[in-house]
């Protein structure tokens, strides 16, 4: 399936319904990572060009069946990372200091306690 099809599942509404059902099993940096993109569709600033590319890896995110089934432990989210990783790395160059700031604020609220290392592994990773 292309990235073009998988952009007719990112809604708004699907997004933030299963970050919120999801957060503690998928972990910080799914989490993280996810939000990096949400802040940035939602970004006037961010050109609509890219915004497609990011509707695409929200929309596999969003997808209820991927490569490897989110219930596994462990490793259900290790695709839809390595997707939301590779968009954010073609598009870093919109991801802002508020985007950045937003996301790591969206994250206390979901945990409890956010290490530094997991939210540094993303943002090392697409850098």
């Amino acid at each position: 399936m292309s990235s073009e099809a998988y952009q007719k599942y990112y809604s708004e509404k699907s997004f933030r319904s299963k970050l919120q059902r999801m957060a503690r099993t998928a972990g910080v940096q799914v989490v993280y990572a996810a939000l990096l993109l949400y802040y940035m569709m939602r970004d006037a600033e961010v050109p609509v060009r890219t915004k497609l590319s990011i509707m695409a890896a929200l929309g596999y995110f969003i997808f209820p069946t991927d490569a490897i089934p989110d219930f596994f432990p462990l490793l259900g989210f290790s695709d839809d990372l390595g997707v939301l990783i590779f968009a954010l790395s073609h598009i870093r160059n919109h991801i802002t200091p508020e985007i950045r700031e937003r996301a790591r604020n969206q994250l206390s609220v979901w945990f409890k306690q956010v290490d530094d290392a997991d939210v540094d592994k993303v943002d090392g990773r697409i850098s």
